[in-house]
């Protein structure tokens, strides 16, 4: 077969896999099941050596702050690959009609081409490389038009992308004073107490709204999965584990509990865990150890007494408390072994402040901090 052949058999192939890919993870909003993609194949090999360079760095805060860089430069080296390799795919297709070129000084080599490719691609129009067949005009038009049409794509893909993430994080932010940092289903149920049984019913109701939007949105933007939240004690993750936590104990355990919200919201959040494995490529293995063992569950049965809440300990409740945390917990945690985050606690953690009761100066309960005495200076 001619080299000419070749070179544009490749080039044709390398423009369509990157406006195929371009056109699943900006435009289609659905799960895509296919699992040889060119985006995919750069996440999850950027992913295992990217992670396996963070995780031996020996200070957490250091580690989570490198890992929350990971989201927002894939974004970017998508971006980046996508333009490359449709700078190199015309520059092949036009190598294959025989560089039909003009330049106003040097030689024409497959250099040259690339560098008359990538000018035309991002529309800078600089006129010291020139077609000079029909060919290679009308290779240039639709190079030219496709590199426009990239351009606004990524314009209105980022907008979009981050809106969505700050929809995201605006009720986890807003979970800080419910559930406490990091939240922990106890902790929730113990603060809404005997008095909060009015409030329960709206609040799940907002979560099963949330566990839904969450999931549309990842499975339209998959990378928003390793975007982190701004508190290394929060998560989207850490969100919903909590949320069915919450319920399996509401369902199986509590009496007098309302019977329909509680499971409405256990069953779209479930739903939201098992697609989200699949959409990023989790496999469901059960924790271990056990994020719940006998003497923590007695102490939370205790504590949620202790506030008034009629607690049911029968063989019953129990294996009905089992069979739902089955239903999920393998789940949330492949998810988190996948993406390097932390699973919350049943139990809330003693002596610790909730966010919005910290900063940088003072915390409530302390005595007060004249900024000139912090450490970093004033503010």
């Amino acid at each position: 077969m001619p080299m000419a052949i070749i070179e544009g058999l490749a080039g044709l192939l390398l423009i369509l896999i990157v406006l195929w890919d371009a056109f699943e993870v900006i435009i289609l909003p659905r799960r895509v099941t296919r699992r040889v993609r060119l985006s995919r194949l750069l996440i999850v090999t950027t992913w295992k050596l990217y992670s396996h360079l963070v995780r031996r760095t020996r200070s957490r805060a250091r580690r989570v702050q490198l890992l929350g860089y990971y989201g927002p430069l894939t974004v970017l080296l998508l971006f980046v690959t996508w333009a490359f390799g449709m700078i190199v795919g015309f520059a092949l297709l036009q190598t294959a009609f025989g560089s039909q070129l003009v330049a106003s000084a040097g030689t024409m080599g497959f250099s040259a081409v690339l560098y008359m490719s990538g000018t035309t691609f991002f529309t800078l129009g600089l006129g010291d490389v020139v077609p000079r067949s029909d060919a290679a005009r009308v290779l240039t038009v639709i190079e030219s038009g496709l590199g426009f049409a990239f351009l606004a794509s990524v314009i209105s893909y980022l907008p979009v992308l981050y809106q969505t993430f700050s929809r995201r994080e605006a009720r986890i932010s807003m979970l800080d004073a419910w559930a406490g940092s990091p939240p922990a289903a106890g902790e929730l149920l113990r603060r809404l107490g005997r008095d909060g049984e009015g409030l329960l019913g709206p609040f799940l109701q907002q979560w099963e709204l949330w566990s839904a939007e969450l999931l549309e949105a990842l499975i339209s933007y998959p990378i928003l999965g390793y975007f982190r939240s701004q508190h290394d004690n929060q998560s989207w993750l850490a969100a919903l584990t909590m949320i069915l936590d919450a319920c399996a104990v509401l369902i199986s355990s509590v009496e007098e509990a309302p019977a329909r919200v509680p499971s409405l919201t256990f069953a779209m959040a479930r739903h939201a865990v098992v697609d989200l494995c699949q959409i990023l490529h989790a496999e469901p293995e059960w924790p271990d150890p056990d994020r719940l063992p006998a003497p923590d569950l007695a102490r939370l049965w205790q504590q949620l007494r202790a506030e008034g809440i009629g607690m049911r300990d029968d063989a019953a409740a129990a294996a009905r408390f089992r069979e739902l945390r089955d239903l999920y917990e393998p789940y949330v945690n492949a998810l988190a072994r996948r993406l390097h985050l932390e699973l919350p606690g049943w139990l809330g953690t003693e002596g610790v402040q909730d966010n919005w009761q910290r900063t940088a100066w003072r915390s409530i309960g302390t005595t007060h901090m004249d900024p000139r005495e912090h450490p970093r200076g004033r503010r």
